[in-house]
């Protein structure tokens, strides 16, 4: 058993690498200085622990562009980002923007409009896929999942929602209900709210219900049938009086659904009165190479949640957008959040659209993203441990195994890579413990992608030679 399988024990790490582990002491032992090691003692001693989150790996000094920055001056190719920095960090024309909005307007009490709300809002309603045109606004992608299911029982009356094992839509009681990962819905913060279900997701590398893929790793489907869409269908019959199913429609891990898959779920919802709420908040705004991540199986939700890099990689804002039918709860408050159209926020995340739209930043992404995918075919084709490779634009995954005949993980390789690669410049996360997650933002460059795939290639190798 690796260190970090002893330590989490039967805790699923779905979301993201584990900080307890000897391998990262040890890293952390070679590559800290005095001054790094003061900080993150003062970090462990003021904020609560939680896991993936505390101890801290390192201590950050500078952010711009694609780059992340120690106090030592150590630079980092940041992969990784949170999924907040599609415009890279710093942007100058969004900090321009938001010192301008600051001087204009610092705030709006809730009971006002203001301009630059309205203006968001207009701008999400042109730019989202179908009718999807009224919306609020929230802090946080959480917060906004919850205002979603919030408008999606009160439309249909009902107050079970579905959504897959293995998701996250967030950790307030709510969004942790609604997602499928152990680490947000387990110990003594549980029970959460009630009439959550769940099914087994897409995942066609490890299909849940068992049946194989083809040799280049696509979905068999004239066996299987679309089986993880269909089951969707069957839970909505039998529940019978379900309020919303909830997903990504790209999960992040990553992985791509198969064919035809949100065209069966799309009609089930229509069939059995459940509304379709798409969670794109760390998929949209171009991450996949389209605006939205739904945009690649032309499929349009009743409500499209964004968040996370809306504000630009500076400040927090996420929204709910919603078909006008669903414009049912003016005598409720489904939101009223204290900074819900705060206009430095507003400006923030209107400046960061226009900014994707005038740098061609989503085409660029599926241009990267497609050479990306290239060369870690070509890796794979090299590397035995590299059991499958995925992605959509600038979400990109490598799956490594112990056997590509068993699919066994190796976690204890990924988390090795993982350190190797933070040795020479790049930085990202492990997902499931044994895939190495790429999400750049959209402005990496054709030549920066390249050289993140040879210093991972490189990790591989060398993590190889000393994990047995």
């Amino acid at each position: 058993m690796s260190s970090a399988a002893a330590r989490v024990g039967a805790v699923a790490q779905s979301e993201s690498d584990t900080n307890l582990t000897s391998r990262r002491a040890e890293w952390q032992a070679r590559t800290l200085d005095d001054r790094t090691r003061k900080l993150l003692a003062q970090d462990e001693r003021y904020f609560l622990r939680q896991s993936v989150s505390t101890p801290c790996l390192n201590a950050i000094a500078k952010a711009e562009g694609i780059w992340i920055e120690d106090v030592t001056g150590r630079r980092y190719m940041d992969f990784h980002g949170n999924n907040v920095h599609h415009i890279g960090y710093g942007h100058p024309r969004l900090k321009r923007a938001i010192a301008e909005q600051m001087e204009k307007l610092p705030f709006a009490p809730r009971r006002y409009a203001c301009e630059e709300a309205v203006a968001l809002a207009e701008k999400l309603a042109q730019i989202t896929p179908g009718n999807l045109s009224k919306v609020l606004f929230t802090t946080g992608g959480s917060d906004a999942n919850e205002v979603a299911i919030k408008l999606a029982r009160t439309a249909t009356g009902r107050f079970k929602t579905l959504s897959f094992w293995d998701s996250f839509h967030g950790a307030g009681f709510g969004a942790a209900a609604l997602s499928g990962e152990a680490l947000f819905r387990s110990g003594p913060a549980a029970p959460l709210v009630a009439g959550a279900s769940h099914v087994a997701p897409f995942a066609c590398y490890r299909c849940p219900y068992g049946y194989p893929i083809d040799e280049s790793g696509r979905p068999r489907l004239e066996l299987c049938q679309t089986t993880c869409a269909r089951m969707v269908d069957y839970v909505l019959s039998r529940e019978g009086d379900v309020a919303a199913v909830i997903a990504e429609p790209t999960r992040v891990v990553p992985y791509v659904p198969p064919p035809g898959f949100w065209k069966i779920v799309r009609e089930a919802c229509n069939r059995h009165g459940a509304l379709l709420i798409f969670d794109e908040i760390p998929a949209g705004l171009g991450k996949t190479g389209r605006m939205f991540a739904c945009e690649h199986d032309d499929v349009v939700p009743d409500i499209l949640v964004l968040g996370k890099s809306l504000g630009g990689g500076i400040l927090p804002i996420a929204a709910a957008v919603a078909r006008p039918e669903l414009d049912v709860g003016g005598d409720w408050a489904f939101g009223h959040y204290t900074h819900e159209k705060n206009p430095v926020t507003c400006r923030a995340a209107l400046t960061t659209i226009e900014i994707i739209e005038d740098e061609n930043l989503v085409e660029n992404a599926r241009r990267v993203g497609e050479i990306a995918l290239e060369r870690m075919e070509d890796m794979k084709r090299r590397l035995p441990a590299v059991g499958d490779v995925r992605g959509r634009g600038l979400l990109l995954g490598i799956e490594v195994v112990k056997s590509r005949e068993t699919k066994e993980p190796d976690n204890d390789l990924a988390e090795a890579v993982m350190y190797a690669a933070l040795d020479r410049g790049l930085s990202f996360k492990t997902t499931m413990g044994n895939v190495l997650t790429l999400t750049p933002p959209l402005i990496t460059t054709e030549e920066q992608m390249l050289k993140a795939l040879d210093i991972l290639e490189e990790s591989i190798r060398e993590a190889g030679r000393h994990v047995s």
